[in-house]
């Protein structure tokens, strides 16, 4: 507030330490994570986080420099339309945070120059930019997922599962990325199809199998999107996916890709 930024300005918040972190977590190694208080807007004491064979990392600043954008096997941006993301924020920092509607509203506007000029514009660093919107069936629960799959990563493919029905799966394929759109109100048939597909693919992390992909938690209610569910999934065969090369003594698929691209004259020249 003393300089006039929000806390979606870089200088509100220490990079240099995020950067840090992020390095000694793809390393194997152990960090303190400071905790971010929002009662009073300090810090409490920091928490121990040890690496994991999966570590998500979840922020609005995570791939602002190259180095830490390098530290990802990963980088999946969640890209909602304004009207939806702004109800979501009330209704998380009103029922999680304390704020009133008016504060939450508010603080989005004046957030919003900072928004647009540090946190949009990381979208072109990410392989998978997910969004939801609200379909015809007005279910909040049953929203149409779109994912725009970009070349940085091997994708599956999902071809077999196009034109099945009118409310199914469409894929647009184009130079370096394709877009899937998964409809809300998708057949669960075909969505089971979809997903056991992908499983096929993941024969080797069988034991990541969860029967809560696609569940959404309101209060004491568990509802059912299998829009939802095979975005997850997606996230998730990337994710296994890259650990699996890596184990393998691998650089991983994005540098797999990158030195593909390296050796392709056409892509060089695109």
């Amino acid at each position: 507030a003393e300089h006039d930024i929000t806390p979606l300005h870089p200088e509100c918040n220490y990079i240099d330490i995020l950067s840090q972190h992020l390095a000694l977590l793809s390393k194997g190694e152990p960090i303190l994570k400071p905790v971010y208080q929002h009662k009073d807007g300090t810090f409490g004491p920091p928490v121990h986080v040890s690496p994991n064979p999966f570590t998500v990392v979840e922020g609005l600043l995570g791939y602002h420099t190259e180095e830490m954008r390098d530290c990802y096997d990963v980088r999946v941006f969640l890209a909602l339309p304004e009207e939806l993301r702004r109800r979501w924020k009330v209704q998380r920092d009103t029922s999680k945070r304390g704020y009133t509607e008016d504060q939450v509203l508010a603080d989005l506007d004046k957030r919003e120059p900072d928004s647009a000029q540090f946190i949009c514009p990381q979208e072109r660093h990410a392989d998978m930019v997910v969004t939801f919107k609200e379909g015809d069936n007005g279910d909040p629960y049953a929203l149409d997922a779109e994912l725009l799959l970009r070349d940085s990563l091997p994708q599956p493919d999902l071809s077999p599962f196009i034109g099945k029905s009118d409310r199914g799966m469409t894929i647009e394929e184009g130079d370096s990325e394709r877009r899937i759109c998964i409809a809300g109100d998708i057949e669960s048939e075909q969505a089971a199809e979809i997903e056991e597909a992908i499983w096929d693919k993941l024969h080797f992390a069988s034991h990541l199998r969860s029967e809560n992909l696609g569940e959404v938690r309101v209060g004491d209610e568990v509802h059912r999107s299998d829009s939802l569910g095979v975005v997850q999934l997606l996230i998730l065969y990337h994710m296994a996916t890259a650990k699996a090369a890596v184990a393998l003594g691998g650089a991983g698929p994005r540098a797999e890709a990158e030195a593909e691209d390296a050796e392709d004259p056409a892509k060089m020249e695109s």
